[in-house]
């Protein structure tokens, strides 16, 4: 029997699903492969493929198998979502390598730790995202644990007009050598974001305000934003904070030490 309509708008609909409801996907796909019942026909197997005596085993057998033990549907599910998360992952790291070059270069002032570190890791933030503001102080510790990391930033607004809003401020302080220093103050900041309030923070940390103002709306400005973007764009960022560890492990979210010290001894060993 094949797939009624409603069966397939519905598993359509899942399918344009983007990647954060993955797992709405991955159910889908474990049901079909494991012929979805609906009003107790099987769907999954062409009309020619089994008598409807054997259909009707075969459904009985799946009902009892999923009643007595549920863990079965489930551990299908979480092993397609592994394996799909898997090809995501070679995905993702086959253009982190294909982009290897302008994903590690930035400005001066977007590098930290060593300049010449044997070890490149790459963070895109959003200065309004909350984990990567809970990041910060985890950053500055993994720096001072690891001598031979190089760390490049790459602000990235994805978060709407209040990210774009901090994001110019931050690259046009960079103007006045004041990029970090705009950054901290930014993102430590739990004020409603505005352009007074960014002329306050100015303000305090010695920066001129006027040339700030201008250089927001500055070409070069502009350029720096859309190139980071760009960048996120080429490798598939699935949002804030993401970290690239050399070329060998793209970890998304925020992260324990453990595991930011693993991600950086697997692109050691890479």
């Amino acid at each position: 029997m094949p797939y009624g309509p409603d069966v397939l708008s519905f598993l359509q609909l899942i399918r344009s699903f983007p990647l954060r409801y993955s797992l709405l996907a991955t159910a889908s796909a474990v049901v079909a492969g494991m012929a979805f019942l609906v009003g107790g026909q099987a769907l999954a197997a062409p009309a020619t493929s089994f008598t409807p005596a054997q259909r009707a085993e075969i459904v009985g057998i799946m009902r009892d198998a999923l009643q007595n033990d549920p863990s079965i549907l489930t551990d299908a599910i979480r092993a397609i979502r592994e394996k799909a998360e898997e090809q995501k992952q070679d995905s993702t790291l086959a253009a982190v390598k294909a982009h290897q070059s302008e994903l590690q270069s930035a400005p001066d002032f977007a590098i930290r730790g060593n300049p010449h570190g044997r070890i490149t890791v790459v963070e895109f933030y959003d200065p309004r995202c909350s984990y990567c503001r809970s990041m910060m102080g985890e950053v500055d510790s993994f720096l001072s644990r690891h001598p031979d990391v190089r760390l490049v930033e790459k602000v990235v607004p994805v978060l709407g007009n209040n990210s774009v809003l901090d994001t110019r401020a931050i690259f046009a302080a960079s103007a006045q050598g004041k990029y970090e220093a705009m950054r901290r103050a930014l993102m430590a900041d739990t004020t409603k974001p505005s352009m007074e309030r960014i002329v306050e923070l100015a303000q305090a940390n010695g920066i001129d305000t006027k040339k700030l103002t201008a250089d927001m709306s500055s070409p070069q400005t502009v350029a720096l934003i859309n190139t980071n973007l760009d960048q996120g764009r080429a490798v598939g960022l699935d949002g804030t904070p993401t970290f690239i560890f050399g070329t060998a492990a793209v970890a998304p979210g925020a992260l324990e030490a453990d595991q930011m010290d693993a991600f950086l001894e697997r692109a050691r060993k890479a």
